[in-house]
């Protein structure tokens, strides 16, 4: 409840804000697959959504993080597993009223290509929609969340944003069913600055693609409003914060519109500097 008594969610949809809930659990380790997780939670999931649907929530989100390594993750097993129960929490969802936001997240760890990046972003996307579909998902009642296709924070190769854009639209028009509206990406650890910055070019290398290409960003728009509290003794700046966070969403909402101007070199990947030792 708020400061006057009102329920969470009732007092968010006062203000035109739509609740929702995140219910999955934890990362579980996935046995013989050398490191590949899934995420826990489906079992109680119908009953918990009963609950969340009760208590005012419109909509949820479930995460399935996959990490490219060089000893082959991810496996099949595990983006199998983790697209099959993506689908399921989709279902189960809109069973119980719910929006379901399906998110698979490929992490920008590691040393991966871009060339890696987009095959292995096909493939999960792929699996998911096929899942979604065997599974009886009604398409057009789901919200994409997925990672931008970024070659890994380590990897030694360059690219102008121009080329991570494309390889963005290239895995879309491979495996995007038309039926979905469109993609929230998320920024995944990227600076607001370069996240903008490539979600801008996508949308401005578009042509006839039909979705709605948007934001769903968490650390890119927080890490500066943190960054603005650092050295004050747990004060809290909020005229400044709410200030900067609209500008913040300008960017962003300026970039999923491909009206965007970025500085240059914003959102190009560059190699990680090599620090000499002495």
């Amino acid at each position: 409840k708020n400061e006057s008594g009102v329920l969470f969610p009732e007092a968010l949809s006062a203000l035109g804000i739509v609740p929702g809930i995140k219910p999955h659990l934890k990362v579980y380790e996935l046995p013989g697959t050398g490191g590949d997780t899934v995420m826990q939670g489906l079992d109680s999931l119908a009953a918990r959504c009963k609950e969340y649907k009760a208590a005012g929530c419109k909509f949820a989100k479930w995460r399935s993080p996959l990490t490219i390594t060089a000893s082959g993750s991810p496996t099949d097993l595990a983006i199998k597993a983790n697209m099959e129960d993506l689908a399921r929490y989709a279902l189960i969802c809109q069973d119980e009223g719910l929006v379901p936001i399906v998110e698979p997240d490929i992490v920008m760890k590691g040393d991966h290509t871009l060339e890696t990046a987009v095959e292995v972003n096909t493939q999960v996307q792929s699996t998911l929609y096929k899942a979604m579909l065997d599974h009886g998902v009604y398409m057009e009642g789901s919200i994409m969340k997925t990672n931008l296709v970024n070659p890994g924070l380590s990897c030694p190769t360059s690219y102008t944003v121009e080329q991570i854009a494309e390889a963005n639209l290239a895995v879309l028009r491979r495996v995007m069913p038309m039926a979905v509206a469109g993609v929230n990406f998320l920024s995944g650890g990227q600076s607001l600055e370069n996240a903008a910055a490539r979600l801008d070019a996508i949308n401005k290398a578009k042509t006839k693609e039909p979705w709605n290409l948007s934001f769903s960003w968490s650390w890119a728009l927080q890490a500066p409003l943190f960054k603005l509290c650092d050295g004050r003794g747990g004060e809290m700046p909020l005229e400044e914060m709410g200030a900067l966070y609209l500008k913040e969403l300008e960017m962003a909402s300026a970039a999923a519109l491909g009206k965007h101007n970025p500085k240059d070199g914003e959102g190009s990947h560059c190699p990680p500097k090599e620090v000499a030792v002495a």
